[in-house]
Order: structure tokens, then sequence, then C-alpha cells
């Protein structure tokens, strides 16, 4: 079983920043890719980027150039630095690690969800 906590939203003005963090955490965890959704009232929960175990990172277009996600892998924790804030920026934001489970010649992953953190941009 994989615990997922994420940490750092908040209340921000248009144009600031804020730093979400992830940790994904259990006995004997070997954790693969993790990532960042949001999801807004209304709306469908959409990614917003993730990183693989190797750094490769992918990021929704309407976040490009103004968020960066980044992870620890020594500390099962992603990061989302979020920059140039909008008030269509606002939702919660959901972190997703995806556990790497190898059983005999098989291998497959399991995914956990956070809890959320809610990160409003208002003035």
């Amino acid at each position: 079983q994989v615990q997922v906590v994420e940490s750092g939203g908040g209340l921000v003005q248009p144009g600031g920043s804020l730093r979400l963090s992830c940790a994904a955490s259990g006995s004997a965890v070997s954790i693969g890719g993790m990532g960042w959704y949001r999801q807004a009232p209304g709306n469908q929960r959409e990614l917003v980027a993730s990183v693989s175990r190797s750094n490769q990172t992918h990021y929704a277009d309407s976040v490009k150039g103004r968020f960066t996600i980044s992870r620890d892998n020594a500390k099962n924790t992603v990061y989302l630095q979020m920059s140039s804030l909008k008030p269509e920026d606002t939702a919660v934001y959901y972190c997703n690690a995806a556990e790497l489970v190898v059983s005999g010649i098989a291998s497959y992953e399991n995914y956990y969800w956070g809890q959320g953190t809610q990160v409003t941009v208002s003035s």
C-alpha cells in the first residue's frame, strides 16, 4: 500500500507563485511515474504535468512555460512549481503516483491518489 500526501496549496493573487509538494510512501515500494492533476468545479480531472522516474516530463499546453515539475527519487517526492498563476488555474490539485510491482516474470503498476490540495488564484 502506498500513501500519497500533497501539501503547499493556498490562496495567491494573479501573477503569483506557489509550490506544491507530494510525497509517496510505503514499505519497500518502488515508485515509477508521478504526476499532478487538477479538477475545477464542474470540470473533469485533467493532467497538469507528469514526470517519469528518468525525469522525462510532460505538460498540459495550458501550463507550459509557467509550471515546472521535478522530483527527488530518493524521497519519492514530486514538486510542482507554479508561476504566473491565473484565475483559471484555480482548482483542487491531486498527486498521482505509480507503484511498480514485479511478480514472478510479470510486472505491472498500481496507481495511487492523494487527497488533493486547493489552489485558489484570486485578487
